[in-house]
This record gives C-alpha cells, sequence and structure tokens, in this order.
C-alpha cells in the first residue's frame, strides 16, 4: 500500500488507485494516515470532520465513512485488514514508510541530525531527496479540521526550514540555479518570510539578475507594508540598500539578454515604463492558487525568452481567472520588459464579440503604433502584429476569449513574448499545452480572502461564522470578494447574522452582490449566449441538487441520448457544469441555485412537474435493472407494479448496470427519494424505496434503509394507499429490528398486519407474520417467534409455495435457540434445499451459516468451521455484507471451542470490524458476549470484563432479553474470583432471563450457581 499525502490524499495498492470517495471520507483517511498502526478515537474523528457542532448523524456517518473505505481497500489483495476498527475507533495497519508525508519529514529530521555534526554531502543528499517528494502542500484539497490544520502547518513550516538550509548550502556551494526554484516556491507559498526573501534576493545577485532582486524586495515590502503594516527587516533593506547602488543586469547573468531597445518595424517609439502598463488594477488580496502561479512562471522562464509561451486559464465564471492572469503578468515585469498589454475580448457576450481584427487595432495602438501606420486588411495588420513583436519581449493578456478562432490570430509566432488567455469555455483545439482549469479555493483560501475583504478582527473574532460564510459562497472567489465587501461596508453586522441569512433557506443570489457586480451577473453572461434548449437543460438541472449522467439529463429534458451527451459536454466546457467523475456530473451549488431561479421564472409548473417525473421515472427502472441480481424481481414487481417505462430508450441493455451503480449513485438514490417527497411524487417516492430495500439490506446499509423508507411511508400515507402504506412499514421494521428498536418495529409489523387482514392478503399476512418471528425472537420470547414462524409457513398460499424459503430461517433460529436442535437443522436444511433449487447464493450462504451455528452448539466445531468458511466465499462473492458479521462470530466460537484463541479472538474483531459499518446492534451485543468468553479463556479477564459490561448496556438499551442474560453470566465468572456474593448475583438474573425464556443456558447457569452457593464463602 502506496499513502500519498504531499500535494493532495491518494492511495495506491499495487500501482492501481483507489477511489477516495467523498471529501468527508478522505478526511477520515487523513486521520488515520497520519497516526499509521495506532488507533484514533471516534469522537476524534467527528470533531476533525465537524468542529463546530456534530449533527445528529455524525457517529454513523463516520462508520459509514469508513465502512466504504475498507471496502476500497478489500477490492484488493493486499488492502484486506488494512482498517480496522479497534474499540471506539479505527487503526490503519501501514507502516510509516508506505506513507510519503512521514518519509519525507524522517528525512528532514535525519538531514538536521547530521547538519549539526557538520556532515555537507550527506545533508545535501537527504534534503535532495526529501525535496523530491514535495509536490505540493500536505492533503491539499482536503477538508481540514482543528487537528489536521496544525498538522499541515507544522509540515509546511518544517518544508520551509529545509528550502532554507538547502538553498543556503546550495549557495554555499556556488549552484545559485538549484537554489532558485526552490526559493521562489517558498516565498509564493509564504510572501512574508523574511530569511528565505533574504536568501531569494542574495541568489538572485550571484546569478547577476539585480533587477530581479530588486523587483523581489519592492514586491515583499509592499505586501508587508499591506497585510502588516510595517517595514522590512534590518537584514532585508541592508541588501536592498546595496543592490540599487549597482545597475541593473541582464537576466540571467548575461546568458540570456534581452532585446536591444531601438526603432520599432514600423517606426513607432519604445514606450517609456509609465506607458507600458495597460493591465487592469490588481488586486490588493490577491491569495490562493500558488502552485498554478509557480507552474506559469516556471514555464516561462523555461523557455528562455526564444520563443512565445502561451498560457491558458479556463473555469466557471467566478472563479478568478483574470485576477490570476493579471497577477502572473506582473509576475512577469522584469522578464517582458517592452510592455504589458491587456483587452476584453467579450467572449461571452455573442453580440458584442471583440473580432480578431479589432482587437488587433486596440493591442498595436498600446504597442504604441499610430493609427495611421495600420493596415486596413486584416492579413496586412496581423502581418504588422508579428513584425512589432518579433523585436520586442511583452506580457499580453487576452481575456473572456470565446473560442481559438478568436485566439490565434493575436498569438506571436516568433518571439520571447507572453500570452495570457483566459475563457469560459475550454479551448480543446488550441494546441498550446493542458490549461490551467481553475478550482474553486480550498476552504484555507477562501477564509484567507474573506480576512483580506471584510477584515481580519471580525474574523479571528467569529472563526465559525467566517469558515460557514465561506462555505456558502460554495468557495467562488467572486462571491466571497462580494460578500466580503458587502460587511466590509456594514460594519456594526456580525458575521453570525449573515450566516443566519443565508441558512434560512436558499438564499437569493442577489445577496452576493448587485447590478453588474454580482455572481448573478457572472453566470447570466455565461448562460444568455447558450442555445434555447441548451437554455432549457441548463434550467432543468437546477432543479436536481445532486449528480447526474446522460441518461438522467436525456429524461429530465426529453432529449435522445446522443442529444443530451452533446449538450452536457458543451456545459461542460463551459464550466456550468462539473464532471466529477467520469460520467457522473453536478453544478457548484451556486450555479445550481441561478438555473434554479431561472427555471422557476421561465419555464411553466407542468414542465418542470414532467422534468421531475421522468427523472424519477428512469432512475426507477435502473435500479430495478441494478438490483436484478440481488432482488427477487417477482417480489419486487409485486409490490410496485409492472408499469413500462416512459423512456425505454434510455434504459442500457440486460446485465449492462449492475450492483456498482447502485453502490455508485447511493447517495444520489437517497436524495432522490426524498426530492420524490417534497416535490409531491409520492408513487415514486416509495416505489424508489422498495425497489432498494434489498441493495441497502444485504449491504447492511440499515440507515439508508430507516431514512428511505420513512420518506416513502409518509408519501404512501399522504397518497392514502394502503398496499404502499403496508409495504413501507413491513420493510422499515426490517431496519429498525436490525438497530434495536424492536418495540418501533412491532408498531410497524402490526400495521401492516391490520392492512393485509382487511384485504384478506394472505401472502402479504405470511410475509409480516415471519418478520413478526424475528423481532420477537430478538427480544427473547422465543415460544411466540417460532409459533408466528410456522403460523406464516402454514398460512402460505400453495401459489406461493416459492417463498417458503423466506420464513424456514426464522423458525429454525427460534428453535436451535430453545435447544431444539433436530427442529433447527430439519428448518435450516429446507432453506438450504430451496436456496440451491433457486440457484440464491446469498439464501444458500446464510443456510450454510444457520446449519453451522447449530453444529457449534452440538459441539460439531470441524464441521461448523468447514460449512462457515463456505458460507464467507459465497458472501464475499456475492458483495453480500449481512450475515457475514454472524458467520465470522461464531466461527470464533468455533476456533474458542477448538482451543485456537487468537483465531477466535480475530474473527470477533472482524466482525465488530462488518458491524460498525451498519450499526447492527443485536448483532454486536452478539459478538461482544463472545469476544468476552474468548478474552476471558486467553486468560485477560479485565478486558473480557469490560466487553460483557459493554454488552449488557447495549442490551439494555435495545431490550435484548438473550444477550442481557448472556453478558449478565459472562460478568458472574469475572466476579467469582473476587466477589462470589457478586457473582451470584449476576448469576441470579441471568436464570431469571434464561427461565422466562427457555434456552438452554439456563442449565448451565443452574449449576454454576449451585457449585457457588456450595463451595464459596458465603459472603453476600
Amino acid at each position: 500500500m502506496k499513502i500519498e499525502m504531499l500535494g493532495g490524499l491518494r492511495v495506491a495498492f499495487d500501482g492501481s488507485r483507489v477511489d477516495l470517495g467523498t471529501p468527508k471520507q478522505r478526511t477520515v483517511l487523513a486521520m488515520l494516515a497520519m497516526r499509521p498502526g495506532r488507533t484514533v478515537a471516534l469522537e476524534e474523528l467527528v470533531d476533525e470532520i465537524w468542529p463546530t457542532g456534530p449533527p445528529r448523524s455524525a457517529v454513523p456517518n463516520v462508520r459509514t465513512y469508513a465502512a466504504n473505505l475498507r471496502r476500497a481497500f478489500e477490492a484488493y489483495d493486499t488492502g484486506k485488514g488494512v482498517l480496522v476498527r479497534q474499540g471506539n475507533g479505527y487503526r490503519l495497519d501501514v507502516t510509516a514508510q508506505e506513507v510519503d508525508l512521514l518519509g519525507f519529514l524522517d528525512q528532514l529530521e535525519q538531514a538536521r541530525r547530521l547538519a549539526a555534526g557538520g556532515q555537507v554531502e550527506p545533508v545535501r543528499s537527504l534534503l535532495g531527496q526529501a525535496m523530491s517528494r514535495w509536490i505540493g502542500p500536505p492533503l491539499a484539497g482536503i477538508p481540514l479540521g482543528p487537528n489536521l490544520r496544525a498538522q499541515v502547518a507544522a509540515v509546511q513550516e518544517q518544508y520551509l526550514l529545509a528550502v532554507e538550509l538547502s538553498a543556503g548550502m546550495a549557495l554555499e556551494a556556488d549552484q545559485v540555479d538549484e537554489a532558485i526554484p526552490l526559493l521562489r516556491s517558498a516565498v509564493a507559498a509564504q510572501p512574508f518570510r523574511e530569511p528565505v526573501l533574504l536568501l531569494l534576493m542574495r541568489a538572485l545577485r550571484r546569478r547577476g539578475d539585480v533587477a530581479g532582486a530588486i523587483s523581489v524586495y519592492r514586491s515583499a515590502a509592499r505586501a508587508i507594508a499591506t497585510e502588516l503594516g510595517v517595514a522590512p527587516g534590518a537584514d532585508l533593506r541592508q541588501l536592498y540598500q546595496e543592490l540599487v547602488a549597482h545597475p541593473p543586469q541582464p537576466i540571467g547573468g548575461g546568458r540570456q539578454e534581452a532585446p536591444a531597445a531601438g526603432p520599432s518595424a514600423t517606426g513607432a517609439h519604445r514606450p517609456d515604463r509609465h506607458e507600458w502598463d495597460w493591465l487592469p488594477r490588481p488586486v490588493a488580496d490577491f491569495v490562493g492558487r500558488a502552485e498554478v502561479v509557480d507552474r506559469m512562471v516556471a514555464k516561462t522562464r523555461a523557455a528562455g525568452g526564444t520563443q512565445p509561451v502561451i498560457h491558458l486559464i479556463d473555469g466557471m465564471p467566478g472563479s478568478g481567472k483574470t485576477t490570476l492572469a493579471v497577477h502572473v503578468a506582473r509576475q512577469l515585469l522584469e522578464w517582458c520588459p517592452d510592455g504589458q498589454l491587456y483587452i476584453d475580448l467579450r467572449g461571452h457576450q455573442d453580440d458584442n464579440l471583440v473580432e480578431p481584427a479589432s482587437a488587433l487595432v486596440a493591442l498595436l495602438r498600446q504597442l504604441g503604433v499610430p493609427a495611421g501606420r495600420i493596415p486596413i486588411d486584416p492579413e496586412e495588420r496581423r502581418a504588422l502584429w508579428r513584425r512589432e513583436l518579433s523585436s520586442r519581449r511583452v506580457v499580453i493578456v487576452l481575456d473572456n476569449a470565446a473560442d481559438s478562432r478568436q485566439v490565434v490570430p493575436l498569438l506571436p509566432v516568433a518571439s520571447g513574448s507572453v500570452v495570457l488567455v483566459t475563457s469560459r469555455r475550454r479551448l480543446v483545439d488550441l494546441d498550446v499545452g493542458p490549461p490551467e482549469s481553475l478550482p474553486v479555493l480550498s476552504p484555507e483560501e477562501g477564509l484567507r480572502l474573506l480576512t483580506a475583504s471584510a477584515g481580519a478582527d471580525r474574523v479571528r473574532a467569529e472563526p465559525e461564522a467566517a469558515a460557514e460564510i465561506v462555505r456558502r459562497c460554495g468557495h467562488l472567489p467572486l462571491a466571497i470578494r462580494l460578500v466580503g465587501s458587502r460587511l466590509a461596508h456594514r460594519r456594526t453586522r456580525r458575521l453570525a447574522d449573515l450566516v443566519r441569512q443565508l441558512t434560512v433557506a436558499e438564499p437569493n443570489l442577489a445577496t452576493f452582490g448587485m447590478g453588474d457586480r454580482s455572481v448573478a451577473s457572472a453566470f447570466g453572461a455565461s448562460y444568455e449566449p447558450l442555445h434555447e434548449v441548451t437554455k432549457r437543460v441548463f434550467r432543468l438541472l437546477g432543479l436536481h441538487a445532486g449528480y447526474f449522467d446522460v441518461t438522467m439529463v436525456a429524461a429530465m429534458a426529453g432529449l435522445s441520448h446522443a442529444k443530451a451527451g452533446q449538450i452536457l459536454d458543451d456545459l461542460v466546457d463551459r464550466h456550468l457544469v462539473e464532471e466529477s467523475e467520469s460520467g457522473r456530473h453536478r453544478m457548484h451549488d451556486l450555479v445550481r441555485q441561478y438555473a434554479r431561479q431561472r427555471c422557476l421564472e421561465t419555464d411553466s409548473a407542468e414542465l418542470r412537474r414532467a422534468a421531475l417525473a421522468s427523472l424519477f421515472d428512469v432512475v426507477l427502472h435502473l435500479s430495478i435493472a441494478a438490483g436484478e441480481t440481488l432482488n427477487r424481481i417477482v417480489d419486487v414487481r409485486e409490490d410496485v407494479g409492472s408499469a413500462a417505462p416512459e423512456r425505454p430508450d434510455l434504459l442500457p441493455a440486460p446485465g449492462t448496470v449492475d450492483v456498482g451503480w447502485l453502490e455508485r449513485e447511493r447517495s444520489n438514490l437517497i436524495l432522490l427519494i426524498e426530492m420524490a417527497s417534497e416535490y409531491g411524487f409520492e408513487g415514486y417516492a416509495w416505489r424508489m424505496a422498495r425497489v432498494l430495500w434489498r441493495f441497502f439490506y444485504v449491504r447492511g446499509y440499515f440507515e439508508d434503509i430507516l431514512r428511505t423508507h420513512e420518506f416513502g411511508l409518509a408519501a404512501a400515507e399522504r397518497s392514502g394507499n394502503l398496499p404502499a402504506m403496508a409495504s413501507m412499514n413491513n420493510y422499515l421494521a426490517s431496519a429498525l429490528t436490525k438497530t434495536g428498536s424492536y418495540r418501533r418495529a412491532i408498531k410497524c409489523l402490526e400495521a401492516a398486519l391490520i392492512i393485509g387482514q382487511k384485504s384478506n392478503d394472505k401472502l402479504a399476512i405470511a410475509k409480516v407474520r415471519g418478520n413478526l418471528s424475528v423481532v420477537y425472537w430478538a427480544m427473547g420470547d422465543l415460544e411466540r417467534a417460532a409459533a408466528l414462524g410456522t403460523e406464516a409457513l402454514r398460512d402460505l398460499p400453495l401459489k406461493y409455495m416459492n417463498r417458503v424459503r423466506i420464513h424456514l430461517p426464522n423458525i429454525g433460529l427460534a428453535m436451535a435457540s430453545m435447544g431444539r436442535y433436530r427442529q433447527a437443522l430439519r428448518a435450516h436444511r429446507s432453506h438450504l434445499f430451496w436456496a440451491r433449487v433457486e440457484g440464491d447464493r446469498y439464501q444458500i450462504a446464510n443456510a450454510l451459516s444457520h446449519i453451522a451455528a447449530v453444529r457449534v452448539r452440538q459441539g460439531d466445531h470441524r464441521q461448523a468451521l468447514r460449512l462457515l468458511g463456505s458460507a464467507l466465499v459465497l458472501y464475499d462473492r456475492t458483495g453480500h455484507r449481512y450475515g457475514e458479521a454472524d458467520a465470522r462470530n461464531m466461527m470464533g466460537v468455533a476456533y474458542r471451542h477448538a482451543g485456537l484463541l487468537a483465531q477466535a479472538r480475530r474473527q470477533h474483531e472482524l466482525a465488530l470490524a462488518v458491524i460498525a459499518d451498519s450499526a447492527e446492534r443485536q448483532a454486536e451485543c452478539g459478538v461482544l458476549n463472545e469476544l468476552g468468553l474468548t478474552l476471558a479463556a486467553s486468560g485477560d479477564r479485565d478486558a473480557a470484563m469490560q466487553v460483557h459490561q459493554r454488552a449488557l448496556a447495549l442490551a439494555i438499551q435495545i431490550d435484548s432479553a438473550y444477550e442481557q442474560g448472556r453478558a449478565l453470566a459472562g460478568l458472574a465468572e469475572h466476579f467469582l474470583a473476587i466477589d462470589p456474593g457478586q457473582a451470584r448475583r449476576h448469576w441470579e438474573r441471568a436464570l431469571a432471563i434464561f427461565r422466562r425464556m427457555g434456552v438452554p443456558e439456563r442449565f448451565e447457569v443452574e449449576r454454576r450457581l449451585a457449585e457457588t452457593v456450595t463451595t464459596g464463602p458465603g459472603n453476600s
């Protein structure tokens, strides 16, 4: 396993890159990777992800993130067991050598120790190796909480110290060209760090670039005065005074001479420094984009002034393209001494587009060419432009380009000039190398920008509110600047007041500026030139807050798949839609808000409703197709109906969409169910929930069942659809049972049973009784559980005999719990027979696991282990997580009885890790009790007591009588040696429970209690 944290966060197994999922999921991994081999508590992860206060769902969400990461790792052989649950936390079982950041820090520490001893060459070698690892700040693009933010800051400080040491040693060795790139990168990241500035100025002077050194000082002095309100330090000022006493030398120590000044080809005069600058006024608070700036400056310098350099910058409206271009252009002042030109090509205004011929006139006039000498013929004008540039080195900003046709005539061909082209579109046919596509700012960069515009004191006073404002601005530079400007003009307004205004609902985009200087205006400039059909698609997509693909777009807009794909590509090229991964797209929050507002203003309610109905319909049928390997489609059809899809032409061929699609779209599908309920599409809300139930259940996503089926139930109740209400209650009860809410599960099932009895639906009645059997079994009412299971099987109509397998395991579990092993085996073997007849590998695995559990009770541990091994293979092959925990726990029991205690403990811990992903509390109680017995058998009685105490507390919480009894019996064994009176009291409580249930465990407790009374000292 290889974990790369420098410059982002990446994980690879044997060279294959792992998809790390959502931003919060990446934060969980970052926390674990910072402490490899050590447990990170669940509370630490929650505090890191939600530093201002966690939501109610924080703990299950973190468990889901960890589970998703585990599944992603376990897709690779070398990733199995890498991420494990340890107590109330998680551990990443990797070495420090597998994490590039830790290797980087280790090399720096070694270098510092050697440097203290005066060993120059080993130090330089170690520093060189370390610097080669550095591709950017750690965890770039990852949401950072207080812990990670502090660690990242510490690493960046270590990097800068290493830069200073490395550059200082390079200068001592007269290797100037090795030091300068390192120092420039460090200055870009920390413009106020005076030791680095001093080294950079000395390096430039030694190379002969005195003008460059002076420029560094002046830029730094302005920045220090603006941001800190002080003058540069004495060492910097002294070096500057030494530099200005000497005449500027050519850049590069004479190796790269600038063209000699003289008359141009047209006789135009050379402008003095005051006539150079046609660039817009730079922003005083430019923040972020350090890597992009460094990359563009480095590309310029690498060209050596012998050929033109073209930089292409694209991005969504408001992402800061022009600001970046102007900033970089000013960075190149000394490199391009003959002019700084600028023109707005107005590429997003089709009716006011600047044609290339007109642009050439403006650019030539900026160069000082008299109007009378500019040819009328476009080709001659272009030739003149190229001749003028052939003897100059200028920087040119071509802002807001529409397309390559507009840009190509303006590009130089034979000079050392630099051109920066900005565009809201991807200019894919402009062959100048890869573009710089600007993302939104990171949270830290956004906060710095807000600080610059709203004031540092206000941000320091309300850091949480400031961070929320940046988030609500979607980290978009334009929105942050406009909100910051608004705050700057309202000095008495608290940041928390603005947060409340932004949180009331989706805020009106008027919050983000007014008139031409607003986010809405910026988006409108990209929206208005669109074709009418593309506009309609864009507006309709504003109704969908999640991810979408071409199929969903085609459904919403009533288009063919091919046409929808073309339009979607156009919107991506214009940066109005983001392509997050292959085939999946979304809108930036503010863009979606703008699109939604336009949709509400422009499109009729009928059109909007038809678009949403088509979206829900295609997603419903895609979900049915994807779940075919998990669902008995006949069962699903009976519940949701067999209506044909509205757009069969959009559905893929059978077998081409599978469970992987459901996993990838999981959060999106939940959102769509909520949307269907919110917008009044009751039928789609409950039908989608029903279709997804099996997927959620077998993957252990019980909280997803609770969420979606509660929406589905509410929708069914609003529509008065009794069969739908019965279905939602029935399947909602499954998740309630698994998460320990037995009383509520019974209420749901009783409501479903009443509906079935009123309609005399024999199949529904049998299904509900079978599920009631499971709940009563979990609660410890075994006789009632067995009776209900038997009734369900007896009353099943003959035409539904293929449903026998549904009820058999329920009967078998109750019988096994009561010690009636022969009857239990008969039920489970019948279940296995029917599962094999139907070829249902998941049900085969369940049947094998249940038979093995009976064999363990009977003492046939070798046979049980063989059966459990086969069951686990089938669970793995079918991708089913439900059932795996029970199988692994029972395997641990079998290993314990066989005397293999280390293997037993490992299986219990693996079972707990699976359960942690699903919040299956009944199963967690069982595993904790078995782990306690295994720990006690290993001699670790203190750990065993703690585990049994956890099991007891959880069993009381969920009202699981059987597991309460087992936990009490386990604790009694612990107390026997230290307090026999306590032991007796625990056994007496356990015995009362076991007698009431009628389980065979009562006999062992009676024996132990009798032994204690007979042999104990009698204290009570």
